[in-house]
């Protein structure tokens, strides 16, 4: 590291609050950076270089003013470096690197030896460095990949210059970047399932290492500090299924479900034993909730459940689609409930392992999506099987996911209308998600041209009012064989279904007028005031609930993006509209 090379640790908080072990150390401040645009680095060993010329702030990307780079232009390759000194020594541990997102292919080496590769720009990735002597310093090098492949799961991410719904896209380093020490046998990984109507978890552990005999796994559940549960399990295989149960006396009621008004979550200890030694120690919480769908209904701990979700997009305009700081995730939950939200759909966006921390803490239901690709082939068909698995698999035991969205409005998937073969694969993402996580709803191309594979139509219309809500809208059988927002809601060919609940999962987008920024744009014109946006949105809201089977509705949007100017709240986080009002709107709809 070069001399006076200042450090300052953005995001210094535990990525992963729902898998914590105290030996850990963060990575995140100042590194050497490089940008490579003639992809030479490969062929002149820039991973033994001795130094790269610019410093970058990680977690922030180098497109952010954050990063200390902000430069826009297209690089399509680029570099890190620092030296790490690990601040504990972890006697006969071993140390693994692990980066919780980077955009899009990368590789790492530590101390000139290549360690790994992984491609996919939302998922975390670790690796085992103990063999490379690391135990004082070390130097890590990390290349970067990130080019205008339409087949990558991108999100919002433009691969051209940002206009209308598309934002400046992300590359290289974006978030949380630490260390972390473990035995050479250690947790890899748990699920959790509540039951409640049994009144027990389902624990799936899954182990990492060389297996040896004699293991066991101890768990205790606790509550606000008590202990309500214990038992020990004898660990026979590499992974194994577990039951753990509550005893009657600890008094499991609806008063300890998990719910947006009351979010209780247990903490729950996971110790691997070998005899009587201590392996591996990780520290987790969960929640007891069920979601279904019945009766046409979507029920939550068996009670109806009607959702009252804005669509939010997770940038920031300094840091992107980095949150600034942690109190930044936790304060976009708290604005969109003192507007008499129930919950947010996070549009095209992973979010970092934090957001649903605090979504599981305050009480918010969250609908997690799948960041689209924009070119239907094999290619953006692995990578959206590959990403929606690790989606799933990172954030299965956080109690505020309630449903998946494996598709946005048929993109990646223009010809499903009328294309079996794209219609087969957005089946095939729905079983996917069932496979691996049946205890959650999914709806597989949120908006239109849906598929018969989905729990419950989840239809997007931009109409400015309640009269312009065309006579498609009389009855479910009707709108399921006709258009909302001029797209037909289901796609040729698929068997119609009208026992499901239908939600609104995307209205309003109401703008107002700025003369400083005539660039800005909404949906149906512009507003001038808040008296008058507040009327139209009280009206299309009103006039969407009071659909018989309208269980919910997801308004557009959160916060204003850049150019996409129709949030609630401008993207410095200040209120354009009184939130106690649209509070008051909020919840005078959904009595059913």
């Amino acid at each position: 590291m070069k001399e006076g090379f200042m450090m300052y640790l953005p995001k210094a908080e535990h990525p992963r609050p729902d898998f914590y072990r105290d030996t850990w150390q963060n990575l995140n401040g100042a590194w050497e950076f490089q940008f490579d645009d003639e992809d030479v680095g490969l062929v002149q060993a820039w991973y033994q270089k001795a130094s790269f010329s610019q410093t970058i702030t990680v977690p922030f990307c180098y497109e952010s003013a954050a990063s200390g780079i902000h430069d826009t232009g297209y690089h399509p390759v680029c570099w890190y470096r620092r030296r790490v000194t690990p601040q504990l020594h972890w006697q006969g541990k071993h140390l693994f690197l692990n980066f919780c997102a980077v955009d899009y292919r990368c590789d790492v080496w530590v101390n000139g030896r290549h360690m790994g590769s992984h491609e996919g720009g939302y998922a975390p990735f670790g690796m085992d460095i103990t063999e490379c002597g690391c135990s004082d310093s070390f130097v890590v090098t990390v290349r970067c990949e990130d080019r205008r492949d339409c087949t990558q799961p991108r999100g919002k991410q433009y691969w051209k210059e940002p206009e209308g719904c598309f934002y400046t896209p992300v590359s290289g380093i974006w978030q949380t970047v630490w260390l972390e020490a473990k035995s050479q046998l250690h947790l890899e990984s748990v699920q959790i399932t509540p039951d409640i109507d049994e009144r027990c978890i389902h624990l799936e552990t899954s182990l990492a290492g060389c297996f040896t005999e004699s293991l066991h796994l101890d768990c205790q559940v606790s509550l606000n500090g008590r202990q309500v549960a214990h038992a020990v399990f004898s660990l026979p295989k590499s992974q194994t299924r577990q039951t753990l149960c509550f005893p009657e006396e600890s008094a499991l009621d609806n008063l300890h479900y998990w719910t947006p008004e009351s979010p209780v979550l247990y903490d729950i200890q996971l110790t691997l034993l070998q005899d009587a030694l201590a392996l591996d120690t990780v520290s987790s919480y969960f929640g007891m909730r069920k979601i279904e769908v019945r009766d046409n209904m979507i029920l939550l701990n068996n009670n109806v459940l009607f959702q009252r979700l804005c669509l939010d997009q997770g940038y920031w305009e300094d840091t992107l689609l980095t949150a600034p700081d942690d109190e930044a995730l936790r304060q976009d939950i708290l604005l969109a409930k003192q507007a008499g939200f129930n919950g947010v759909r996070s549009h095209q966006k992973i979010e970092e392992a934090r957001f649903y921390y605090w979504a599981d803490k305050l009480g918010f239901l969250v609908w997690g999506e799948l960041p689209s690709a924009y070119e239907f082939c094999t290619k953006e068909e692995e990578n959206l099987y590959r990403d929606l698995t690790a989606m799933i698999r990172r954030d299965y035991n956080h109690p505020s996911i309630i449903t998946w969205v494996p598709l946005n409005e048929s993109w990646g998937v223009r010809n499903i209308l009328t294309d079996r073969r794209q219609q087969d694969f957005a089946s095939s993402l729905y079983y996917l998600c069932k496979a691996l996580d049946p205890s959650r709803l999914v709806s597989t191309n949120d908006g239109w041209e849906m598929v018969a594979s989905c729990d419950f139509y989840g239809v997007h219309d931009y109409a400015p009012y309640a009269k312009d809500l065309t006579e498609n809208y009389a009855s479910l059988t009707r709108l399921m064989a006709s258009r909302a927002f001029s797209r037909l809601l289901y796609a040729q060919g698929q068997p119609s279904c009208t026992e499901k609940p239908v939600l609104i999962t995307e209205y309003g987008g109401i703008s107002f007028t700025d003369p400083n920024h005539p660039e800005n744009w909404g949906y149906n014109g512009l507003v001038q005031n808040e008296e008058e946006f507040l009327a139209r949105y009280a009206d299309i809201t009103r006039g969407f609930c009071a659909l018989p089977y309208c269980w919910g509705y997801c308004y557009t949007q959160l916060t204003d993006v850049f150019q996409e100017a129709n949030g609630l709240l401008r993207m410095d986080r200040t209120w354009k509209v009184d939130p106690k009002r649209l509070r008051e709107i909020n919840l005078s709809c959904g009595a059913k």
